[in-house]
């Protein structure tokens, strides 16, 4: 008589196993690839935890949500607002706003005409911040570049670190018609514990506030108000 055949062996998968082979798969092996995106009227969203190439409209604004991945996002005529977590090669716009939440790298630089920038804690901009007509604000944030604006103000705010300069530039007669009957004297705040390595150079009036505990390079064209409260003085 034949000898039994021998039971199958049933080989069991740990959880620990799974985990880590989840883990060496990488966000990747469940990442959805957006790709690019072009509007011409309409806004675009970047959906959250997704990765994107280049999004682009014309007529409309940019969301891109909590953790969401583009190569780059532009718009003409609309606003950009990004989440927590992103990573942008380049955010820009011409007529809007761009407001970046915590956690944010931007591999470019963050650029509007006619709105304002602000980046929230803990932003890592490789390049520059630049508007022409609106304010910029950085708190707790990395920038490998300059911040440039000419009408705006400015507010390189606490534990904010600035590679390159701070500038304010004298307005080009090319914006003349939409600076007419515009007094606006900038206001530019060094706050606490805040660097900036470059120059801080002013083409125009403004008004500088230094915190006392931060750290700058040479002022040109401006005589620096030092302070030492939470908040800078009100402006004259």
């Amino acid at each position: 008589m034949p000898a039994p055949a021998p039971a199958p062996i049933r080989r069991r998968f740990s959880p620990f196993a799974l985990a880590l082979a989840l883990a060496l798969a990488g966000p990747a092996a469940f990442a959805q690839d957006g790709g690019d995106i072009d509007k011409v009227n309409g806004g675009i969203t970047a959906e959250a935890g997704k990765a994107y190439g280049s999004l682009n409209t014309v007529n409309g604004g940019i969301t891109l949500e909590d953790g969401a991945r583009a190569d780059d996002a532009e718009t003409v005529n609309g606003s950009i607002h990004a989440g927590n977590d992103i990573t942008a090669g380049s955010l820009s716009t011409v007529n809007g706003n761009i407001r970046v939440g915590t956690g944010a790298r931007v591999d470019g630089g963050i650029e509007t005409v006619n709105g304002s920038i602000f980046v929230d804690r803990r932003g890592h901009i490789a390049k520059g911040v630049e508007t022409v007509n609106g304010a910029i604000g950085l708190v707790a944030t990395e920038l490998g570049g300059s911040v440039e604006t000419s009408n705006g103000d400015i507010t390189v705010g606490v534990g904010s670190h600035v590679r390159g300069d701070v500038r304010v530039k004298k307005p080009s007669s090319n914006w003349l018609p939409i600076n007419l009957g515009s007094k606006h004297k900038p206001r530019i705040i060094i706050g606490p514990n805040a660097v900036v390595e470059g120059a801080l150079v002013f083409e125009r009036e403004v008004t500088l506030y230094v915190h006392k505990s931060a750290r700058i390079g040479q002022v040109t064209g401006a005589t620096p108000v030092p302070y030492d409260t939470a908040r800078a003085p009100q402006s004259e």
